[in-house]
């Protein structure tokens, strides 16, 4: 275990390099913040209530949500897929270490990087320029906080899935851009799931997109509050279970298969 730890520390260290990207990445996601924030308000006009969201709360979940992008977001589907096509993938294979095991962790130390020096600073600012509500009760500060770890987890896992399918597909990029497509506008990042049409949101709550975005947004701006709170923590905790059963089938029958690429 100490070993996995290791891999957090060097990838958090890794990201500090480059602050650049840091100071860059919260302009870019304040920016993001201000577009929805005034599209919203626009769509809003003088009523008071859309979808169940107040004016305020959905100013909230805005830049709740952007920030808790910032932390959940990695590139370990790219970072897989390149294992694989350049052919690294087999020494990392024959390491005394658990390769899927090892991109988590990396993705958390990247994740811990973002929260401490991405995600605060930036809704602090975003606090700072718009009118943000945040939670009095300590239940929703806590469900909040624990959620987020665990749509870390659930969007990494999507990730891996869609990297390992490399060794399937050989050149998945389609499959990569359409999987950041699919999770950004059906996890609720782009619209909240309760401004979908009816059908199409009683199919999104069959599928784990939500638990991402959508489920801690709720929480955050206390549109789900008590005992719902571990309700909908219970649904991120199935899923994220669910998503194991197709990562350990893919590492297996990755193991078994080989191709060779290029001449």
């Amino acid at each position: 275990m100490g070993a996995y730890l290791d891999f957090i520390r060097i990838r958090f260290l890794t990201m500090l390099a480059y602050r650049v990207n840091y100071y860059s990445g919260i302009l870019i996601y304040s920016l993001n913040i201000g577009v929805n924030y005034f599209t919203w308000m626009a769509i809003y006009g003088k009523g008071e209530s859309l979808g169940g969201f107040s004016a305020t709360q959905m100013t909230s979940y805005v830049a709740v949500s952007w920030m808790a992008r910032a932390f959940y977001f990695n590139n370990l589907d790219r970072e897989i897929s390149t294992d694989i096509r350049d052919g690294s993938i087999a020494i990392q294979f024959i390491r005394p270490y658990n390769y899927v095991l090892v991109k988590m962790m990396q993705g958390l130390g990247e994740g811990i990087f973002r929260f401490m020096l991405f995600m605060i600073p930036g809704m602090a600012i975003a606090m700072l320029l718009f009118p943000v509500q945040l939670p009095t009760e300590l239940s929703a500060w806590v469900g909040f906080l624990v959620m987020l770890f665990f749509s870390f987890l659930i969007n990494s896992q999507i990730n891996v899935i869609t990297g390992l399918s490399a060794f399937f597909v050989e050149n998945n990029e389609g499959m990569m851009r359409m999987k950041r497509v699919v999770v950004d506008l059906f996890s609720g990042l782009v619209v909240p799931i309760s401004l979908f049409p009816g059908w199409l949101s009683s199919i999104l709550n069959f599928l784990p997109f939500q638990a991402i975005t959508y489920l801690p947004g709720s929480v955050f701006t206390g549109r789900v509050q008590g005992v719902g709170i571990w309700n909908v923590l219970g649904v991120q905790v199935f899923w994220f279970l669910v998503l194991l059963i197709p990562i350990i089938w893919l590492n297996h029958a990755a193991r078994q298969r080989l191709f060779v690429q290029g001449g």
